[in-house]
């Protein structure tokens, strides 16, 4: 597992074939091993250990079209040679490196490329103004020649006690009498996050997929109301400490075709609208009579989808939302209520501005119209610019609707921490975004294009996964100082107590798939985990919030103890906590770690238990063994854990007759672990059956994320129900260890 979430939305691919106008690649053994040269430089794995622990060769063909889609040319040996000297060059070109990422308390440093025997200094001025000189150290490197420039190194020191934030190194030289000056962004990141450190021995919490969890006043998707409702309910009464959601980053404009996956966003910078409740909206009040009549009438022809028990409308939901939220933009607003706006707008600035004009251009132009990739290429254009001036009041339109999801959010926080909640609300960061939305539109030059992201087979998905997104180009991120991951991280945790990172494995390293290629045929690009997991930390301390990284599936086995080390959590979930199919005995989980029993990508506890996951792939034709030795296969894993649970004592013959005692007995198993964190998936506490996702399939084979809540019996769950429910109350008294478990049962 460890995917995010296993994204089964459309795929759009507009890359072309792999090898499309180009000459056939010299096939000699010099040039098979440059090319395996040069992909180590550009941080390529030349092979990998699979899920199974076998060691797998990565092909030539998938080398040369990852390496091209970082626009290093590949054909001959000349390029290849070409390329691995210009790498080897690159850092020399600059006088400073485009950024500098450091660990407070740890002794850094950071190289200065002067003309050879021309002097060096350098400087850091901090966030405050504050300026300090740099010491030169004691190191000598020989002097390379770059351009026709035979140029020297000097290395300078960086203080190890300087502030956690955002500074500046300032470096300089005089050569013939002319001063030369460069700048470059230096983050000084905490060595590690204490955030979690505060919180106590253990907590409990929630984890649900927000939309499916509908109240009275919804309008047939759950919305931030029902969250603040939901965070209410479960730290006034079950005295819970988080509760931790899908994510809800923005989706497209409410036009075809429509994705469901919260997993395949159009930008991880901004929030859906869908989540917005209208009647919360303080210029609601002061609509036109009739205008908030016809408004409220909807809201009642959609009270049945509240009780439907069947797939969620998103789009029919989302169309007519959009059309009671155009009528209350037009509303003035008071004094207050505009200085508020205008002060939002000057905030978020150009980025907000650019979303709000894609999604004005994905209003009006189809997701294949031509014009993307001629009129609308560029951004900052003519073209887009005279668009966004034609209409200015639709791009308004989408900027509120920004600030309206983001009021929202802080009110659901707020009544999370007055309900005494120590977390709140956890946000989930999706690995990526959709290759033809907003963010790849705006940030087009920090991602990859001919490749997506995915994952390699695993027991659990053994055809491999490509999951439609582009990857971050690593050397694209720190030419920018990545300022763009910096920016999503902060928005993430605006309204935050907590933030699961999905796939936090691709902060070490993602599987890229070129275009016309099957999962199994990519290989794993590196990042410099470092600069990525330390400005996470950076930004989650100076929020005050802890960061949850879901770090399941196949990793190299330094990654968990890294972030542990940093102050990050990892996931347990208790059907894959097991060695050579043994369940491992709780007291050796990881203290530092949210635990869970399941996790969205599989169906809930009592589907689990039933075998739906392997029925359900077998009947969509997912597996790749026959059905019954995968059975037999999962019962051993499943009756293991089990008779763990008996053995411990936590599990009696009476409660393991039925679904809903096996189900409480299993969170009592889970509570006897050191984690950090422990929680129930809601769909547990009301003995939803249904699987939320089928990894591997699409809208036409199966509804991912459009199951709404409902119990054992197939009927609808209402945010109300959960309030002093008897089954809600036995899962959560089993998670915290109570002994005082009353009986579930009507």
């Amino acid at each position: 597992m460890g995917g995010p979430a296993n994204i089964t939305g459309r795929a759009v691919d507009r890359t072309g074939p792999v090898h499309k106008d180009r000459t056939v690649p010299d096939s000699s053994p010099e040039r098979s091993e440059l090319l395996r040269d040069l992909a180590r430089r550009c941080g390529l794995a030349i092979d990998y250990i699979g899920w199974d622990g076998r060691q797998r060769a990565v092909s030539e063909d998938t080398l040369e079209a990852v390496l091209r889609a970082l626009d290093h040319p590949v054909d001959t040996v000349e390029e290849l040679r070409a390329e691995i000297a210009a790498t080897e060059l690159a850092p020399w070109r600059d006088m400073l490196p485009p950024v500098v990422v450091t660990r407070a308390g740890r002794p850094a440093e950071v190289a200065v490329h002067v003309p050879h025997g021309a002097p060096a200094h350098a400087g850091v001025v901090l966030e405050d103004g504050v300026e300090i000189d740099l010491e030169q150290l004691d190191v000598w490197v020989d002097p390379r020649t770059v351009d026709g420039v035979l140029t020297g190194r000097a290395t300078f020191a960086i203080p190890t006690d300087l502030p956690l934030g955002w500074h500046t190194i300032r470096a300089g030289t005089e050569v013939d009498g002319e001063a030369r000056i460069a700048e470059t962004p230096l983050a000084v990141t905490p060595d590690r996050l204490d955030t979690a450190d505060h919180l106590g021995d253990r907590l409990t919490g929630i984890t649900t997929q927000l939309y499916s969890v509908r109240s009275t006043r919804s309008r047939g998707v759950g919305d931030f109301a029902d969250l603040a409702d939901l965070a209410t309910i479960f730290g006034s009464e079950y005295d819970t400490d988080f509760v931790s959601i899908n994510p809800v980053h923005a989706g497209a404009p409410p036009v075809a075709p429509f994705e469901n996956s919260p997993y395949l966003p159009t930008s991880r910078r901004f929030v859906d609208p869908l989540y917005i409740r209208i009647e919360d909206i303080p210029e609601y009040g002061y609509l036109n009579p009739k205008v908030r009549a016809g408004i409220a009438e909807t809201g009642r022809r959609f009270a049945h989808e509240n009780v439907n028990p069947r797939r969620i409308k998103r789009s029919k939901v989302l169309r007519a939302k959009y059309d009671a939220l155009a009528h209350i933009h037009q509303v003035p607003r008071s004094a207050a209520r505009e200085y508020a706006y205008r002060s939002f707008l000057e905030r978020e600035g150009e980025s907000l501005e650019l979303f709000a004009i894609w999604c004005v251009l994905r209003e009006r132009l189809g997701a294949d119209d031509p014009r993307w990739a001629q009129k609308a290429a560029d951004p900052s254009g003519e073209w887009v610019r005279k668009q966004a001036a034609k209409h200015a009041d639709r791009v308004d339109f989408y900027r509120w609707l920004q600030w309206v999801t983001q009021e929202q959010l802080a009110t659901a926080q707020a009544a999370a921490r007055e309900a005494g909640m120590r977390i709140g609300i956890v946000h989930d960061l999706a690995v990526g975004v959709a290759s033809d939305g907003a963010d790849a539109w705006a940030l087009a030059d920090t991602l990859a294009r001919s490749v997506t992201v995915g994952a390699p087979p695993d027991v659990f998905n053994q055809m491999g996964q490509n999951w439609s997104q582009p990857p971050w180009r690593p050397d694209r991120l720190a030419q920018s100082a990545y300022r763009p991951f910096r920016d999503m991280i902060a928005a993430a945790l605006r309204h935050a107590g907590g933030l699961r990172v999905d796939h936090i494995l691709g902060l070490f390293r993602l599987w890229w798939i070129p275009a016309g290629m099957t999962p199994e045929q990519g290989t794993y690009v590196y990042y410099d985990h470092d600069a990525l997991i330390g400005i996470l930390a950076l930004e989650a301390q100076q929020a005050g919030a802890v960061i949850i990284g879901e770090d399941l599936g196949v990793f190299e086995g330094y990654v968990q103890q890294y972030l542990s080390e940093r102050g990050l959590l990892g996931t347990s979930i208790l059907w894959f906590e097991h060695d050579d199919d043994v369940p491992r005995p709780p007291e050796v989980y990881r203290n530092r770690a949210m635990t869970a029993v399941t996790t969205h990508d599989l169906p809930p506890t009592a589907g689990y238990l039933a075998g739906e996951h392997i029925t359900l792939r077998d009947r969509l034709g997912l597996l790749e063994r026959p059905v019954e030795e995968e059975l037999a296969l999962d019962a051993k894993r499943r009756n293991a854990v089990l008779d763990l649970a008996r053995q411990r004592g936590l599990l009696s013959d009476e409660e393991a007759a039925s679904t809903e005692g096996t189900i409480v007995a299993l969170h009592r198993l889970i509570a006897c672990t050191p984690s950090l964190l422990v929680a129930a998936a809601l769909v547990d506490t009301v003995g939803e059956h249904r699987t939320q996702n089928q990894p591997g399939t699409d809208e036409r084979m199966y509804p991912n994320w459009c199951i709404p809540l409902a119990d054992a019996d197939g009927k609808a769950v209402s945010v109300e129900q959960l309030s002093d429910n008897p089954r809600v109350r036995a899962v959560m008294a089993a998670l915290a260890g109570s002994e005082a478990v009353e009986d579930p049962s009507p």
